[in-house]
């Protein structure tokens, strides 16, 4: 059974990491969710879930402004090229429906079988905003302890520069 926003924060709370949720209707785009975004300081992150041919399955948190070169990001990672990976294979890795992906569903991945990549642009806010499991929350919690989170999880958190995949302006 997949955790549910209540086991998430209970999680949290066990680790001893602070968090803080807002609830609100439900977003399912980065641009549903300005006008909270706009009243909860911080990063906010949209949250892709892909593979590749060979079965690599990738969470990839990036911050709600930045500009994914999706058909290039392979090149930054180490994959063959991504593409968008089934709901289904969503819900049964990591627990949560499409619209409602974050990188908190990494406690839903046991087997540790999604590698978890993060935008630099997102690490460099103190406070890092995910859904809690639902799209009708919004979780804040520092960037340290989102950091802790993901460890206990048994994941390695790899931040990457999206930003090397544009070009020079």
């Amino acid at each position: 059974m997949p955790a549910s926003p209540d086991d998430l924060f209970a999680y949290l709370d066990q680790l001893g990491l602070g968090h803080e949720t807002r609830w609100h209707e439900a977003t399912f785009t980065v641009e549903e969710g300005r006008e909270l975004k706009e009243t909860m300081p911080g990063g906010h992150t949209k949250n892709l879930f892909m593979k590749d041919k060979d079965g690599v399955i990738v969470l990839i948190s990036a911050h709600a402004d930045s500009e994914l070169k999706l058909n290039q990001l392979h090149k930054l990672i180490g994959t063959r090229r991504l593409s968008f990976a089934s709901g289904e294979l969503m819900e049964k890795l990591l627990g949560v429906t499409p619209g409602s992906v974050t990188g908190f569903a990494l406690m839903n991945d046991r087997d540790q079988k999604v590698r978890f990549i993060v935008d630099a642009a997102l690490m460099a806010f103190d406070t890092l905003n995910f859904h809690p499991l639902v799209n009708t929350g919004t979780t804040a919690i520092s960037r340290d302890d989102f950091r802790r989170f993901v460890e206990a999880t048994g994941h390695d958190l790899t931040v990457v520069d999206f930003a090397a995949l544009l070009p020079d302006e």
